[in-house]
């Protein structure tokens, strides 16, 4: 059995080095890899860094190939990605991440075991440098109210689910569901495997088999994450709202509830359901504030009450943006 591996960049001289240390140090045969590089046009030494690694590892490889990412979007690079793929099973990972040197084995052995058409499994998040405030923001990626509640963070049971990370795919998967829906920037997953699984292919968690995806270390670069996030949310549900959850919107419901809430301020109606908003939000952020306190022994995380709502309001906005109807025509 073959397999094709990718890895999409765009300006990720900083986290590329280590995904690709983590690629030579697996225990799966690299001779039965084909990995394919693929750069969305980086402005930063991304590109030099793919060449310079096939120059010096291409050989213990199936076959190294870098390739170039015109449309620079994820959706762009995956199809890139599967059009020069050539591997019985084919994996996708994340370059802002990190896989432990057994990753590929256990995709592989449980693809094989399991006789699974698409297979993921867990993605927690880590800091790439510990300081006391990314420690916090780790901790609200972590936390459910923070991030959100996808099976492939939280759950310790195997089972069939809606979306993976990182998943392993058989190329008859991509061959009858089609490609990446190139429309989209950051929902691609979603959407994709939305049409696996109306194909009647199944989508398997394996909680066993883990990888890691790197939280961003600043509160700037995180609420940029969050505000694109949602704003992805709004664009998706005009081209395939069945794709989408209704905890998707949880955020949009919390904004747009406030802001209703603060024009209906002066009415006795509005005041007090800012007010019953006002309270709810704050016990379920008190809560898990306390909760992550009492878990860490960390002082520091009573900041979570202030980082929550930041979290959610950007999110939310992105959403509101995002569904507005001028956004619903393509590129």
């Amino acid at each position: 059995m073959t397999i094709s591996l990718g890895i999409i960049a765009l300006n990720e001289e900083q986290y590329l080095p280590a995904i690709l240390d983590d690629v030579l140090a697996q225990t799966f045969p690299l001779s039965q890899i084909d990995f394919l590089l693929i750069d969305s046009i980086s402005s930063d030494r991304t590109k030099e860094l793919m060449d310079s690694f096939k120059d010096r590892h291409g050989e213990k490889f199936r076959t190294v190939k870098v390739l170039k990412n015109a449309g620079r979007w994820q959706a762009d690079g995956w199809n890139v990605f599967i059009d020069n793929a050539v591997g019985d099973i084919l994996i996708k990972v994340d370059a802002h991440s990190h896989i432990p040197n057994d990753f590929i084995e256990k995709l592989v052995a449980k693809m094989e075991d399991g006789h699974f058409d698409v297979l993921g499994g867990k993605r927690p998040v880590i800091l790439k440098e510990s300081t006391k405030w990314a420690e916090i923001l780790l901790e609200a990626e972590n936390s459910l109210f923070g991030s959100g509640i996808a099976v492939f963070r939280t759950s310790d049971k195997p089972r069939y689910v809606k979306s993976v990370f990182h998943g392993a795919y058989r190329k008859e998967v991509f061959q009858k569901a089609g490609k990446f829906n190139e429309c989209l920037q950051r929902t691609e997953d979603n959407e994709i495997h939305w049409r696996i699984r109306k194909c009647g292919f199944q989508i398997r968690y394996e909680p066993s088999i883990i990888s890691y995806q790197y939280v961003r270390p600043t509160l700037r670069k995180m609420l940029k994450q969050k505000f694109s996030n949602g704003y992805w949310i709004g664009r998706t549900a005009w081209i395939c709202p069945r794709c989408l959850s209704l905890y998707h919107f949880a955020p949009f419901a919390f904004v747009f509830m406030l802001i209703e809430s603060v024009l209906f301020a002066t009415l006795s109606v509005g005041t007090v359901l800012l007010s019953a908003l006002c309270l709810l939000y704050g016990c379920f952020a008190v809560v898990n504030t306390f909760l992550s306190v009492l878990k860490t022994k960390k002082f520091g995380n009573i900041l979570l009450l202030f980082l929550f709502p930041l979290l959610h309001i950007s999110y939310g906005i992105g959403t509101l943006l995002g569904l507005q109807p001028f956004h619903t025509k393509n590129r």
